[in-house]
């Protein structure tokens, strides 16, 4: 496939129009060639995400996270923000994000996430549509609600609020979502789910009577990663894509972590 008709075929899963003024989105490295036959698929451009991507021989990296932002002034192998991008230009594999656009884009990080935390009658959450807002198909005591997020993510939540807080309309926006906590209390979420939350966030949601609820940057956007796949199989016979093998994520249990 060439790399064109492949861009196409993301720019329609996720319109870069969707991104927010502040995002960098689209085609970071060009590949050396045009043809497009492996993807490698990742949220983060690290440096053994890069180098999975050059023994697998795949042409391009699609990550959610950009690595190239206004404030990256220099690309060296030996600095840990831009070693992958170093080896990926190396290797002659482009590069592809795909971030608050896919976040606001049908079918993605966000959808992705309300429907692994079981919600009906989802919507945009106003005003920009970025997040999300659904319902539970019967109220839960928060505690409850926050075990059952805990399965269906695989993480370890945190959360401000009452354990025995009713939830019934929840509100959400994947990775690092706490100022659209006013938002989602304005919409009459009684709890927020997002990734990270600062302090001053969180006494904001405490003053606003809406309970959150923190599951990590990295489980509440990964789980977009398997169902874009299948999205672009369904599009594309000749590429093949790959989810990859070396990423993790960076904030664990301590018990999770081997001495």
């Amino acid at each position: 496939m060439h790399l064109n008709d492949w861009i196409a075929d993301m720019e329609r899963l996720a319109p870069p129009e969707l991104a927010l003024a502040w995002d960098n989105v689209g085609l970071l490295v060009s590949p050396d060639g045009e043809e497009i036959t492996r993807v490698l698929v990742a949220l983060d451009c690290t440096a053994a995400v890069a180098d999975e991507a050059a023994a697998w021989g795949a042409q391009l990296v699609l990550t959610h996270h950009p690595v190239l932002f206004s404030g990256t002034k220099r690309i060296l192998k030996g600095e840990p923000a831009t070693a992958g991008i170093y080896r990926l230009i190396r290797h002659g594999v482009g590069l592809y994000a795909a971030h608050t656009n896919l976040d606001a884009a049908p079918d993605g990080v966000n959808d992705a996430l309300a429907a692994r935390l079981g919600l009906t009658d989802v919507a945009p959450l106003p005003p920009d549509g970025l997040g999300r807002i659904g319902r539970l198909p019967g109220a839960l005591p928060l505690h409850a609600f926050a075990a059952n997020a805990e399965r269906a993510l695989g993480c370890t939540a945190l959360a401000t609020g009452g354990a025995g807080d009713t939830v019934l309309t929840v509100a959400l926006v994947g990775g690092a979502g706490g100022g659209d906590i006013a938002a989602a209390a304005a919409a009459g979420a009684d709890v927020f789910v997002t990734g990270e939350c600062r302090h001053h966030q969180s006494l904001e949601a405490l003053e606003r009577g809406v309970a959150v609820l923190t599951c990590g940057h990295y489980a509440t956007e990964r789980v977009v990663l398997e169902p874009l796949i299948a999205r672009l199989q369904a599009m594309q016979n000749d590429v093949q894509y790959k989810l990859t093998l070396v990423e993790s994520d960076p904030q664990r249990r301590l018990q999770e972590v081997q001495p």
